[in-house]
């Protein structure tokens, strides 16, 4: 597919997606949002596609937020439809059985750290600043910011970090647990890699799993989590991959899973 404002290459099975609107530092205006949707429907199909990474091009921003051009001309019911496809796309990229891993690669602030939370590793530079500013500009966070950050880090630091509006640095984020891990800014590419690789190599239906299982199961009791674990668990060991993996450790070897 070919894009105005993403760039996309698959190398390994790792399959990267960079939005670049440098003069606008990455901004999310509605094309950009529409090409990404159509970006991740396209990888989430294809089979040779095990992890997506997600990243800003230039050194400066990952997102920078939403276009706030495009903001201050809607009317209400264009800002309804604007907030709906946004979490939709959110939404959309936080259920995919393949990994997301968000490379931020600076300022992730509004939609930009939206679209971070909806991913399902981070991993930061040391430079990265993340945020949800909306507040200053008289609105709130609207493409599902509120309800992934409560999530992550519970409504005491959901609330200072929203009503604030302030950004935080990358290894404040860590001490958060909002990123995974924060590296030099020229160290970040080899962090991404190193984490997605492994990611390539494993069982396909045990990731799927493990994503369901971990994302679905904390979103209901305790009892309908386990049962969800119990029928994820049973698919696995229904799986060729299964018994590839067992036979491999038994055998003191190193498993080569086929997504069978």
């Amino acid at each position: 597919m070919s894009f105005e404002n993403l760039a996309v290459v698959t190398r390994g099975g790792i399959h990267t997606i960079t939005i670049k609107r440098p003069a606008k530092l990455n901004a999310l205006n509605r094309q950009t949002l529409q090409e990404l949707y159509a970006a991740i429907i396209d990888a989430s199909g294809d089979d040779k596609v095990r992890v997506i990474v997600l990243t800003g091009a230039g050194d400066k921003a990952f997102v920078a937020g939403a276009d706030i051009v495009e903001i201050q001309q809607q009317s209400p019911t264009e800002a309804s439809s604007f907030s709906a496809f946004g979490q939709n796309l959110m939404s959309m990229i936080q259920s995919l059985d393949k990994p997301v891993i968000a490379a931020i690669n600076g300022f992730a602030l509004g939609g930009g750290m939206e679209l971070a939370l909806a991913c399902h590793l981070r991993i930061a530079s040391d430079n990265a600043r993340l945020g949800l500013p909306e507040i200053k500009l008289g609105i709130m966070p609207g493409f599902g910011g509120t309800q992934r950050l409560v999530r992550l880090v519970g409504s005491t630091r959901a609330l200072e970090l929203c009503l604030s509006g302030e950004p935080i640095t990358a290894e404040r984020a860590e001490q958060l647990g909002l990123v995974n891990r924060v590296v030099a800014a020229d160290q970040l590419e080899q962090a991404v890699k190193d984490m997605a690789e492994p990611l390539v190599k494993a069982a396909p239906e045990a990731v799927r799993g493990i994503l369901q299982s971990v994302l679905h199961g904390a979103e209901i009791h305790l009892e309908a989590g386990l049962a969800l674990e119990t029928a994820r668990f049973s698919l696995c060991c229904a799986t060729e991959d299964m018994q590839e993996g067992t036979s491999a450790f038994l055998e003191k070897r190193s498993p080569k899973f086929k997504g069978r």
